[in-house]
């Protein structure tokens, strides 16, 4: 038990002497201003506030595309469970709905005209 003590004290200490080293060889402790605390565009000055409102068409956009994202994470183990063994008959009624729910998401979007960029 003093072994696993004195192990996460030193791996404790060891780790805020080494934030405290970076920190002042890296500089940023000391040095500040206007250029460091800017946002960096690729040489350029900034324009404009960093601030400006996004499209919501494209925020929507990106949602779906994680959904499916993660729709495809999850069929994954299917297939590889597919190719290997049978499956039970609840398996594949389960991956039936699920499939089925998520097309009718996909017509439910295209309907709804989510998936157009134009307009």
């Amino acid at each position: 038990m003093e072994k696993v003590i004195v192990g996460v004290l030193l791996s404790v200490l060891l780790g805020f002497v080494l934030l405290l080293v970076g920190l002042f060889l890296g500089g940023s402790f000391f040095v500040g201003g206007r250029e460091k605390s800017s946002p960096f565009e690729c040489g350029f000055d900034p324009i404009g506030s960093s601030r400006v409102p996004f499209s919501l068409r494209f925020f929507l956009l990106a949602v779906i595309f994680v959904v499916f994202d993660v729709e495809i994470v999850l069929l994954f183990p299917v297939v590889m469970v597919m190719g290997g063994c049978w499956l039970w008959v609840g398996g594949y009624l389960v991956l039936c709905v699920f499939l089925v729910l998520l097309f009718g998401g996909v017509v439910h979007e295209w309907r709804e005209g989510s998936l157009e960029w134009e307009s």
